[in-house]
């Protein structure tokens, strides 16, 4: 596609010389002979980039830059002066301008202008083209009302400075709202910096956390700075902070406390401004009991606690999740893109998902590229994928290993329940409204099987009176 050309000047041998050498050179070319026109054009040509004259009558060419870039600040444009002064060029740069030529105009510096304009173009363009793939890549998806909590906590701590420890399975998307925090604080144009810290051998956290000094151990070949000190004015994510040695736990309290690090084999303390975000699959309550975790620490983080639901529990957006992804996998240089059918969208929400939403990705992934036909389909879900029902609280499982029906009534009913429960956050009012039971009911159900929130007791009576015992 060639690039698209405006050229605004009231003399028309500029406006036939310029535009007969940039059409030689491959562009599209247009042409107008005053600054009103030249507006009223680029709104209907939008063109790539504007030569303009300075000296026009009417609207002179500064004052239709300055309109020019409240119509578009993204406008690229270069001015042209017969009498161009340092106050002319000053003027013109504060307006916008990307540069400004001299007439008589020379043909070697238009073009030389023309390609470095259209290259940062190209690069702007880039730029919002991977903005666009990062976001896409790091988006939280879903609808259903476990999601919703999420991203309505997400919401409210965003702009606040608060520490927050974010929990739940592996392939929840823990680290995605890590991301959506950092992206709404005050901190978003600062940088986000990640540390799994379960990847990283306890030998060496130190350091990466805290960074060291040229020759304070074997290796240290270098001065560099630690993670802390990366992140200043900006986040740090702690992922796994539970697989942190405790060694490093007590060195990650000081600095939470005292907001200075200092790096191994150093002296000198360096002031540091972060925000901290941890995460953990852990019962972090279970470590500290257990002596692997501090408690002091869990207290410094646990200031805003978020759980991410299980895919188990929130099923409901495992149809959105899949066409997420395959839009996703399926875009520009991506995979070839395959239709999907009804009943393998069924199939695959009917799976346990252990592995959560990074594994329904992967295993969307795996379909587009070995799935036989045009359209996947259910049977290429049970061939490339497996009958796995859900084994967890919620689905069959081991209640198809009780020994009477009676038994199987009673253990699927309080399957059910807690999913339905965990699906609504344990919102009891939420929870029998969607299953059409009186609020009292379902209450009498919660005590019988002794059903608690994990972490949590009974969930509390909800003031008003009930309805109707129906039982």
């Amino acid at each position: 596609m060639s690039r698209r050309i405006l050229i605004v000047d009231d003399e028309q041998g500029i406006r036939a010389a310029l535009g007969q050498l940039l059409e030689f050179e491959g562009y599209e070319v247009r042409t107008v002979a005053n600054a009103v026109d030249g507006l009223a054009e680029y709104a209907r040509f939008r063109p790539h980039l504007v030569f303009m004259d300075v000296k026009m009558a009417g609207i002179d060419g500064l004052e239709a830059l300055r309109k020019l870039k409240e119509q578009d600040p993204s406008a690229i444009v270069v001015m042209i002066s017969g009498h161009a002064t340092i106050q002319t060029a000053v003027e013109a740069t504060q307006h916008g301008a990307y540069d400004i030529l001299e007439k008589p105009l020379d043909t070697d510096r238009i073009l030389v202008t023309l390609r470095n304009a259209l290259a940062h173009l190209d690069l702007h363009e880039e730029n919002t083209r991977l903005r666009d793939v990062v976001r896409s890549k790091f988006e939280i998806v879903g609808a259903s009302y476990a999601i919703r909590t999420v991203t309505e906590k997400i919401e409210r701590v965003g702009k606040t400075p608060a520490r927050v420890l974010i929990t739940g399975e592996n392939g929840t998307g823990k680290e995605l709202v890590a991301r959506a925090i950092h992206s709404l604080s005050t901190r978003a144009k600062a940088a986000f910096v990640e540390v799994n810290c379960a990847a990283i051998p306890s030998e060496l956290i130190e350091s990466e956390l805290f960074g060291h000094m040229k020759g304070s151990f074997t290796g240290a070949v270098a001065d560099r700075a630690g993670k802390f000190e990366q992140a200043h004015g900006g986040t740090l994510f702690l992922d796994e902070i539970g697989d942190m040695s405790l060694a490093a736990q007590a060195k990650v309290l000081r600095v939470l406390q005292d907001g200075v690090v200092t790096r191994i084999g150093g002296s000198k303390p360096i002031q540091v401004d972060v925000r901290v975000l941890a995460a953990t699959n852990k019962e972090l309550e279970s470590e500290i009991t257990t002596g692997r975790f501090r408690e002091d620490l869990y207290y410094r983080l646990n200031v805003v606690p978020i759980h991410v639901p299980s895919l188990r529990e929130r099923r409901e957006d495992i149809p959105l999740l899949i066409a997420h992804f395959i839009a996703q996998l399926t875009g520009p240089g991506g995979l070839a893109p395959r239709a999907i059918s009804e009943d393998a969208v069924k199939r695959l929400g009917q799976l346990d998902w252990p592995g959560n939403v990074r594994e329904l990705r992967n295993t969307i992934e795996r379909l587009l590229i070995l799935a036989s036909g045009p359209r996947i389909t259910a049977d290429d879900v049970d061939q490339l994928v497996g009958r796995r029902a859900d084994a967890g609280e919620g689905g069959l499982g081991s209640l198809l290993d009780v020994p009477t029906f009676e038994e199987f009534k009673h253990a699927a009913e309080r399957a059910y329940l807690i999913a339905k429960l965990r699906a609504f956050d344990w919102n009891v009012s939420e929870t029998a409204r969607a299953l059409d039971m009186p609020r009292s009911n379902l209450y009498k159900k919660i005590e019988r099987y002794g059903l608690s929130r994990e972490g949590g007791g009974v969930p509390a009576p909800v003031s008003g009176a009930d309805e109707d015992d129906d039982e």
